[in-house]
């Protein structure tokens, strides 16, 4: 089986799953979030800082774009959606899951969100940096997983069979 990556937005639970994940399917495990840390030698809060927006997205997807994995599940930064190239090559490469769940859920995950080095424009709110991205990973995913009202246990289930389901049908 390819590599399953996984998109969603910030405190969806892409790294947490991901390595549960990673662990009963006996793959590898990246945190493509780590990669960008590790080349740029600083942490993605600082980068959005010293770089802007646009420089983060430049820099996130180069990264992304040269991600060589296989048996991997690789768990990205929630605005991976925005590098086309990016996505492109992570199709390429793998199954992309969506990790989806509701506004609520997420803005109650997600605290101090300043923190995490969360791509945010000017003004943007939450809420709307929510209703910006869902579309676009709904564009990009293979598979749509909908977490809502479950454990992590049961979320990491739920993919891994959508994932088989997905991949008995290529």
């Amino acid at each position: 089986m390819k590599n399953i990556v996984l998109i969603g937005m910030p405190g969806a639970g892409k790294s947490t799953i991901g390595i549960i994940l990673a662990k009963v399917l006996g793959y590898q495990f990246l945190d493509s979030d780590l990669l960008i840390q590790k080349q740029e030698k600083c942490l993605l809060k600082d980068i959005i800082e010293t770089q802007g927006l646009e420089g983060f997205i430049a820099i996130e997807n180069q990264v992304n774009c040269e991600i060589d994995a296989d048996k991997t599940v690789i768990a990205t930064g929630g605005s991976i959606i925005y590098g086309t190239e990016a996505m492109k090559h992570l199709r390429e490469i793998g199954i992309v899951v969506y990790l989806k769940l509701n506004y609520e859920t997420i803005s109650n995950r997600l605290g101090n969100i300043k923190q995490r080095g969360v791509v945010f424009k000017a003004g943007q709110t939450l809420k709307s940096l929510y209703e910006e991205r869902c579309p676009l990973y709904e564009k990009y995913a293979h598979v749509v997983v909908d977490g809502e009202d479950l454990s992590a246990e049961e979320f990491m289930d739920k993919i891994a069979e959508e994932v088989k389901r997905y991949s008995k049908g290529m």
